[in-house]
């Protein structure tokens, strides 16, 4: 697994930096990542006690002996066992009070503009701000990388998604970019009204894309993130059906009391604690999913398959509260079904899977994001945000044995 990437400290030298890599051709990109590591690969000390920098990833579910579901993982159980599937992260972490960043996911190894991909959107809670939707759900294509942020950077990202493409060669006189944007609200732990994920972070976060299992916990989109009570934050998992792989990306940050494989580990937490059982904390967060496939599916069936993933979600515990808004994208990268932007043809795509091949790949997407949210959950650690606010880590050999004595019984 690939360490996280460096932490940006926000210095003239990031943003000097982060503004090269940009404006590399997507073809010709030189490795602006590994000097920027090198010049800013440190976060600022912060006084009176604070953290100083993102809590190192911890360990993640399956090499505790936590398994999710009945099917079988891919090799990596990651979003990027979907092969060509890339995904870049870009942390800020600042003071005692910039706790944030940005997460991207590009659905293959080329140009997302000049060859589009199969795409839906659905939207279980529109308490959000998920740019770029209406577009996809009206042509069913994705045709920019798919970034996670924070709420108030959501109108930034944007602009540096789009300044990206029309960067790229071949873009220098298009006239429309659809970019894909979706966000949670980390305002409790950073100081989310300075806005400060922009150009920089959305260009070092790109740079960092790699087909390489990505990193989880405390980075990018969900540095400042909080889940069923505990630290959330970016989450992966992927599951076998069939020839086709299903792979999910989460950015978790939404209520409930805590489920893992069926087991109430969130109320048995409190229970420990001297806390009431029936009490979990009143959080009213988000949640992003992210969806991949290597299935042939037209972007109907995309749609299913991504309504199917709020089940996963339900299983640990979600409460989709009122203020919670929970949204799924899912997309197919088969070779055969990405579309040119510009084409003679008046036809596009090959032959796509039948309504009835469908069930073993809900299956696959429900389990996939269960065990990506409780992902997300076991990598992430404790983190001190602003007004000396705390978010707690999991406790996970409790949470482990809560399972074991559950299983035995």
């Amino acid at each position: 697994m690939r360490a996280a990437p460096a932490v940006v400290d926000w210095t003239t030298a990031a943003r000097t930096v982060s503004l090269c890599a940009m404006r590399q051709p997507l073809r010709s990109r030189v490795p602006w990542r590994r000097v920027a590591t090198a010049l800013v690969g440190v976060a600022l000390a912060v006084p009176g006690g604070a953290q100083d920098g993102p809590p190192p990833e911890r360990a993640r579910p399956g090499a505790l002996g936590v398994r999710i579901g009945r099917l079988e993982p891919g090799p990596h159980d990651a979003i990027t066992d979907v092969s060509g599937v890339r995904v870049g992260h870009a942390t800020l972490w600042e003071g005692s009070d910039l706790r944030t960043g940005v997460t991207v996911v590009l659905p293959h190894d080329g140009d997302p503009f000049d060859l589009r991909v199969p795409a839906a959107v659905v939207v279980q809670n529109g308490f959000g701000k998920l740019a770029g939707s209406t577009q996809v759900e009206e042509l069913g294509e994705l045709e920019s990388p798919v970034a996670l942020t924070s709420t108030l950077s959501v109108g930034r990202v944007v602009d540096a998604l789009v300044a990206w493409t029309l960067e790229q060669p071949g873009h220098e006189r298009v006239r429309s970019v659809n970019a894909v944007v979706g966000e949670t609200n980390d305002g409790w732990l950073s100081a989310i009204e300075r806005r400060p994920v922009g150009a920089e972070l959305v260009a070092r976060a790109l740079e960092d894309a790699s087909g390489e299992p990505p990193a989880g916990g405390v980075v990018g989109a969900g540095t400042g993130t909080r889940c069923l009570g505990y630290k959330g934050g970016i989450g992966t998992a992927s599951r076998k059906a069939g020839a086709w792989t299903v792979g999910v990306l989460v950015q978790t940050n939404f209520g409930g009391s805590l489920v893992v494989d069926g087991v109430a580990v969130g109320a048995e937490l409190r229970t420990r604690s001297g806390e009431r059982r029936e009490d979990p904390p009143p959080e009213h967060g988000s949640c992003m999913i992210v969806v991949a496939t290597d299935a042939p599916l037209c972007a109907r069936n995309l749609r299913r398959l991504a309504l199917r993933s709020f089940a996963g979600m339900a299983r640990t515990g979600a409460s989709f509260s009122n203020g919670s808004g929970d949204y799924a994208i899912a997309f197919s990268n088969a070779a055969e079904l990405r579309r040119p932007a510009t084409s003679d043809a008046e036809t596009v795509g090959g032959a796509v899977l039948r309504n009835d091949a469908m069930s073993p790949l809900f299956v696959a997407v429900a389990e996939a994001t269960e065990a990506a949210i409780v992902d997300a959950l076991f990598r992430a650690d404790r983190v001190v945000g602003r007004d000396g606010r705390t978010a707690p880590g999991l406790p996970v050999e409790a949470t482990l044995e809560i399972l074991r004595t559950a299983k035995r019984n």
